[in-house]
């Protein structure tokens, strides 16, 4: 009986053990675009990163753009921020929030923040004068990150 319990434990770690190694590089063909069109094309959404990369388990300031297809800015859009670690099936730590508007159809999003190194999605529900629309962006956060 000892025996069947440890050789199914052994299974199982080394089940763990693959699904965790498969986790730590993200695709090589990730897009990491920082401007893309909304799902249904009724934005063009810009996200700027902060100036420094962010470091694990602190809070960052990161900024998006809303603008229309022909470029015009967008002003008084809601957006709503989600994301997570689609390898992992883990969302992020905190709650980030748009906290004002900006400048040329410019939002300040607060309360960012990433756990670990690794493949992160940054979510983008958009609610504005064209409508409901949503886009999604992929940013890798490496381990120099990690010792700021």
């Amino acid at each position: 009986m000892n025996r069947f319990v440890s050789t199914a434990l052994s299974l199982s770690t080394v089940a763990a053990l693959a699904t965790i190694a498969g986790c730590m590089s993200p695709p090589q063909d990730l897009d990491l675009a920082l401007k893309r069109p909304s799902v249904d094309g009724k934005y063009v959404v810009t996200l700027q990163p902060p100036a420094r990369p962010a470091a694990i388990n602190q809070l960052h300031t990161w900024q998006v753009k809303v603008a229309s297809p022909a470029g015009a800015p967008v002003a008084q859009v809601r957006i709503k921020v989600d994301g997570g670690m689609p390898q992992h099936g883990h969302g992020l730590p905190t709650r980030p929030q748009v906290t004002r508007e900006l400048p040329d159809g410019g939002y300040l999003i607060e309360g960012m923040k990433f756990s670990m190194t690794g493949w992160w999605e940054i979510k983008l529900a958009i609610d504005g004068p064209a409508g409901a629309d949503r886009v999604t962006f992929n940013t890798v956060v490496a381990e120099s990150a990690a010792a700021r």
